[in-house]
C-alpha cells in the first residue's frame, strides 16, 4: 500500500517545539522534534497510516494546516505548545475538523505552573495524552488510530 492509499494522520507542532532536545531538557527530554516525529511516523506506519508533520511558530500557519487537512486527513495529533493556553483561532479551526483530534503534551501540564493547566484545545479534542515524554508521540498516534477504528466499527 502506498502512502497515497493510506489514511493520513497529521501531526501539528506549535511554537518553539523545534527546540526540543536543547530547551529545558529536564522538562521536555533530550530527543529532538525530528526524533519525536520519527517515533510518531513509525507508529502510524505500523498501524497502516501515513503521517504528515507541520511545525510552525505562527498560529496562522497551524490554522491553515488544519483547514488543509479537512476532508483529507483522518486525524490530527496536536502538540500546540504555548498555543494550548491561548490559541483561540487554532481551537476554532480544530473544532471545524471532522476527524479525530488528539491533544499531546510531552510534559504533564497539571504538574506544572497554574497557567499551564488551562487548555483551549482540550474542549475540541477527543482526548489528551500528557506527561509521557517522547512516548507520548507514539501513544497519541495509537489513540488516534484506535478511535478511528472504533468510529469505523472495527
Amino acid at each position: 500500500m502506498s502512502g497515497r492509499d493510506r489514511a493520513v494522520i497529521v501531526l501539528l507542532s506549535g511554537p518553539n517545539l523545534q527546540l526540543f532536545g536543547e530547551r529545558h531538557p529536564e522538562v521536555y527530554g533530550r530527543e529532538t522534534l525530528a526524533e519525536q516525529e520519527m517515533r510518531a511516523r513509525h507508529t502510524a506506519e505500523e498501524l497502516g497510516y501515513a503521517l504528515e508533520h507541520v511545525q510552525s511558530d505562527a498560529e496562522a500557519e497551524l490554522v491553515a494546516a488544519v483547514h488543509e487537512a479537512r476532508g483529507r486527513a483522518a486525524a490530527l495529533v496536536v502538540n500546540a505548545g504555548a498555543l494550548t493556553h491561548y490559541g483561540w483561532s487554532l481551537s476554532e479551526a480544530l473544532a471545524s475538523f471532522g476527524g479525530v483530534v488528539v491533544e499531546l503534551h510531552v510534559s504533564n501540564p497539571d504538574a506544572r505552573e497554574r497557567w499551564r493547566r488551562r487548555s483551549v484545545i482540550a474542549p475540541v479534542a477527543d482526548g489528551t495524552v500528557a506527561g509521557f515524554g517522547g512516548l507520548g508521540y507514539e501513544l497519541a498516534v495509537e489513540a488516534a488510530a484506535r478511535l478511528l477504528s472504533e468510529r469505523e466499527g472495527g
